[in-house]
């Protein structure tokens, strides 16, 4: 198979889709990967590291995508990227379709098979390739957000751990998952009064349990978020509905019961976001402050620590790559029942539910597409 690796071009976005292991993997299987010049420098490779492991370096983007059957990207495709897929084009890469329908209506026209690694599944009801990235983003969340406290930054001035004498800040995490636990478990470690906020008993009580109670667990009601909002010096945003727009859990009006200088991080955002007034931001222009509140919105937060991104996001994307690769999309698909929930768009119709229901589309069975 034809596999091309283009060159990320979302604002400070340093990732890359495939490394040159991943690349060696390839093409020892008689695959031909072509990878843009310079796709993999800001994760520290080199083009000559890819072209050691049997790849091509491609320096036309053009050419790139015309000659490719499989596209491996990390981010969802920009307009021009958009433009440049035909339906002999498979996608496989982030979409996070659910707060995008312009991309949405983009892709349809495209004719493409689009595959987004962020709704395939696993055994245990998990997501397995937007586990180490939410891994990333929870830890990078309190990171940014103790940044976003200081009073430069147009925060608080609150030092997270505080000093003796002196009480540490409050940080309340909403969504006890993979991003919420790693969130909470960095403030932890900064010495933060940490709260997580969740509708699971069951994960609540796992979490109770791992932290032996350093970590206040309480169940997610509109009291307990109305004590988030009252309290906290910084509440992160971690609710995850598969697929789907994230619910606004705190609304502007929230914002004046919040104390002046606190911070609000939206690592829900690619879904759109949990808190009524976050809206995408980047790593160039990572805040801006709504009636005295700060909010941190960057949308692809593990960008900015790309080496260590990239490789834990391709440790867990190559299996599915090389299936993609050795059977093409639809026996890869057909084969494995949790790699199938990944379609979300092919030849003109959506065949991921959620992201139907979110725009009032119809939505296609890709189990009836890959028979």
């Amino acid at each position: 198979m034809k596999i091309a690796v283009p060159k990320e071009i979302k604002n400070h976005e340093y990732r890359v889709a495939l490394t040159p292991t991943g690349a060696r993997e390839l093409t020892g299987r008689g695959h031909t990967v072509s990878v843009q010049t310079g796709a993999g420098e800001g994760a520290g490779f080199q083009d000559g590291d890819y072209q050691l492991a049997g790849a091509t370096i491609e320096p036309n983007v053009d050419a790139l995508w015309q000659n490719a059957e499989l596209i491996l990207k990390v981010k969802e495709p920009q307009p021009e990227e958009v433009a440049r897929l035909t339906p002999e084009h498979t996608l496989f890469t982030y979409l996070h379709l659910a707060a995008e329908k312009s991309l949405t209506q983009g892709l349809m026209e495209s004719g493409a098979t689009c595959i987004a690694y962020e709704t395939i599944t696993d055994a245990k009801g998990g997501l397995p390739l937007l586990a180490p990235m939410s891994t990333v983003a929870g830890r990078m969340a309190v990171q940014a957000g103790a940044h976003s406290l200081e009073k430069a930054q147009g925060g608080s001035g609150v030092l997270l751990p505080g000093v003796p004498g002196v009480a540490p800040g409050s940080v309340t995490v909403i969504g006890g998952g993979v991003v919420g636990e790693n969130a909470a478990r960095m403030a932890l470690g900064l010495g933060a009064d940490v709260t997580i906020l969740d509708k699971s008993i069951a994960r609540l009580e796992v979490l109770d349990d791992r932290y032996q109670g350093r970590i206040k667990t309480v169940y997610s009601t509109a009291d307990a978020l109305d004590h988030a909002v009252r309290t906290a010096d910084m509440i992160v945003g971690a609710v995850l509905i598969p697929g789907a727009a994230t619910p606004k859990l705190i609304t502007r009006a929230m914002l004046a019961d919040m104390k002046q200088g606190s911070v609000l991080v939206d690592v829900a955002i690619d879904q759109g976001g949990c808190f009524e007034t976050s809206k995408p931001t980047t790593h160039a222009e990572p805040t801006y402050i709504v009636d005295g509140i700060v909010h941190y919105c960057v949308a692809n937060m593990p960008g900015a620590v790309a080496r260590t991104s990239t490789l834990g996001l391709t440790n867990a994307t190559l299996p599915f790559v090389l299936a993609l690769a050795d059977k093409g999309w639809q026996k890869a698909l057909a084969d494995d029942a949790h790699f199938l929930p990944g379609l979300n768009v092919h030849s003109g119709k959506v065949t991921y539910r959620a992201v139907a229901e979110a725009f009032g589309l119809e939505s296609v069975d890709p189990a009836s597409i890959v028979k």
